[in-house]
């Protein structure tokens, strides 16, 4: 059950902040974000080794894209397609909105259930597959978070723990570089209560394996700066404990 968390705020100069954790079998093999994909320079996303496609990546446009798998619905299934491959699909486009339309189109059949966020410094979708259809809804000005149920469901212990310590926290400070906020929130195991944990760990060789910090720039902000870049940090383990680097 991986975890995502957006901020969004039209009209600041970051309006759309990201933080995630993925949770997958630690034994699957996968390298850190990278322009891994020949005939997609413009991409750098982290890469499945096994499927050839991604959990989270961000192209030269500033759209970001992240899959997630709804409950029940871990790893590979025999006559279905890797669902990583719908991320690198996603950052094909310079624009959310263009993006989640053709995700929302494809046949649902093709893949097992998912919830996915595709989103720009202006738009913000979760597109949701529960095994029958493909939505897109827009995601609302805020704080929100999505695992595997559904957006800002505060009925599933870990968005019911986390969401309002969230809300409640000051937002990053992309300029100073400044995360501590989110990233204490992140590495939250929750002691005797697992199930509320951000960061997760088991003896069952699944858990926590790698964390991500997302900010975009507004379009203003890059005009009046054009060297000011989106910013990617990437931990290569869990939170609090392996470092963000860009």
């Amino acid at each position: 059950m991986c975890s995502v968390i957006l901020l969004r705020r039209p009209g600041h100069k970051w309006p759309l902040l990201i933080g995630a954790n993925r949770d997958e079998m630690l034994s699957r093999p996968w390298k850190r974000p990278g322009r891994h994909w020949p005939d997609r320079p413009d991409v750098i996303a982290g890469l499945d080794v096994l499927a050839d496609g991604s959990w989270l990546g961000i192209n030269d446009n500033g759209v970001v894209a992240a899959m997630l798998n709804r409950h029940g619905t871990l790893g590979p299934q025999s006559g279905k397609r890797s669902r990583g491959e719908l991320v690198l699909e996603a950052l094909d486009f310079p624009d959310a909105d263009e993006a989640a339309a053709v995700i929302a189109a494809i046949e649902p059949s093709s893949y097992r259930d998912f919830n996915m966020v595709i989103a720009d410094n202006r738009d913000a979708f979760w597109l949701r597959h529960d095994g029958m259809s493909i939505t897109a809804h827009p995601i609302p000005i805020g704080i929100s978070m999505l695992t595997a149920h559904e957006l800002n469901d505060r009925s599933t212990p870990r968005i019911a723990a986390n969401l309002p310590t969230f809300e409640e926290a000051p937002p990053p400070d992309p300029e100073t570089g400044d995360w501590s906020s989110w990233i204490d929130i992140l590495a939250r195991r929750a002691g005797d209560r697992p199930e509320e944990a951000m960061t997760i760990v088991t003896d069952t060789g699944y858990g926590t394996s790698s964390s991500a910090l997302i900010a975009l720039p507004s379009i203003e902000a890059r005009h009046e700066d054009p060297k000011l870049k989106p910013i990617f940090m990437f931990a290569a383990g869990r939170p609090g404990e392996a470092p963000y680097e860009a």
